[in-house]
């Protein structure tokens, strides 16, 4: 079976390969040129793609150009939110709110330098 990767438009490729391989445990897997980098974090495969150049995922699709940001997430599990959370508030991260917490731990949803939501979540433990 092949694998699935999640990929998200972004206005910086540089900035966003910073964002997740400083703050969020990504690896760089390739990086072709400067209008796209795919990412590895365990078995979850992020493609970042810049709004303009001569990649597919740049192209337009049904009249629309493909632009970031939006609600639609990947979820990341981390082992503790709090320290997380505050290393993203040092680096001038923007939050979507604060820590919820919910039934099966909390979360909270911070943007990537492009817009792109990511949920980090820490289950409760025990």
């Amino acid at each position: 079976m092949a694998g699935a990767s999640v990929r998200y438009i972004v206005d910086d490729v540089d900035a966003a390969v910073a964002f997740y391989t400083d703050y969020l445990g990504f690896e760089v897997e390739m990086r072709p040129g400067p209008g796209f980098a795919a990412l590895r974090r365990g078995d979850l495969r992020l493609l970042v793609n810049a709004t303009g150049g001569p990649g597919g995922a740049s192209q337009q699709v049904g009249g629309r150009d493909p632009e970031p940001g939006g609600w639609n997430r990947f979820q990341l599990e981390v082992d503790d939110l709090d320290a997380t959370v505050g290393r993203l508030r040092e680096a001038g991260a923007m939050f979507r709110g604060d820590v919820v917490v919910g039934r099966g731990g909390k979360q909270v949803l911070v943007d990537d330098p492009s817009g792109n939501c990511v949920e980090l979540f820490e289950p409760h433990r025990g």
